[in-house]
């Protein structure tokens, strides 16, 4: 599989596209976030304002008042941060998002158009364009006993540095009602996860990931 950044994300569509560039694997791009969101929110113009200290929200976003925008964050164009939303800081949320009700968003990139309508916690993680997480489902993004995280191609292992990963989500990827995504999980272009999945290293492009982790291509595809 190829688990580059061009062959999971469509760059047109984030502000994030000429840091990301700089990058071969998406995953890469982690620990600079926070920086990137400094460096880009005194310049996004006055189209922003500037809520809170390092806190940047363009005027056509909705932020519902039991939100929380921790610094540093921008929040994008028509983008809906709804009731009781948690946002720890270091995230940049694009354009036309919903981040819903008691989400929790960390250390994250989501690109435009992407869904986290109910109940998601997506944590070190970067969500490609169009993606979607269903209600309840999340990215866990440290392993149990600690250790560095890995991601599994087939019979290969590719080694990250990070202790904390939790997912990539290439675009138009649907993620189903409560599953978890396991620390390293990386999902190709506009596949699809069914509902109360465990999902764990690549799920090739095209797929659907069916329960007990069997992996099909989608017809017609």
């Amino acid at each position: 599989m190829n688990l580059t950044v061009r062959d999971l994300l469509d760059l047109d569509h984030t502000l994030a596209a000429d840091y990301l560039s700089q990058f071969t694997y998406p995953w890469e791009a982690l620990d600079g976030i926070k920086a990137l969101i400094l460096s880009l929110g005194p310049n996004l113009g006055e189209d922003y304002e500037q809520r809170a200290p390092q806190v940047w929200v363009h005027k056509t976003a909705t932020v519902f008042p039991s939100a929380y925008l921790g610094a540093p964050c921008i929040i994008g164009p028509e983008t809906e941060v709804r009731h009781c939303a948690f946002i720890r800081g270091s995230a940049l949320v694009g354009a036309h998002c919903v981040v819903g009700n008691s989400c929790e968003l960390k250390n994250v990139i989501l690109f435009d158009n992407v869904q986290t309508p109910h109940y998601n916690y997506v944590g070190d993680s970067i969500l490609g364009y169009k993606s979607h997480m269903g209600a309840g489902s999340i990215t866990s993004n440290v392993k149990s006993d600690k250790t560095l995280v890995t991601v599994k191609d087939g019979n290969a292992v590719l080694e990250t540095g990070r202790k904390k990963f939790g997912a990539i989500l290439g675009d138009h990827v649907e993620v189903g009602c409560n599953s978890v995504l396991n620390p390293g999980t990386v999902i190709g272009r506009n596949s699809r996860i069914y509902p109360v999945s465990c999902v764990r290293g690549a799920v090739p492009a095209d797929s659907i990931y069916k329960t007990g982790g069997t992996i099909v291509p989608q017809r017609g595809v």
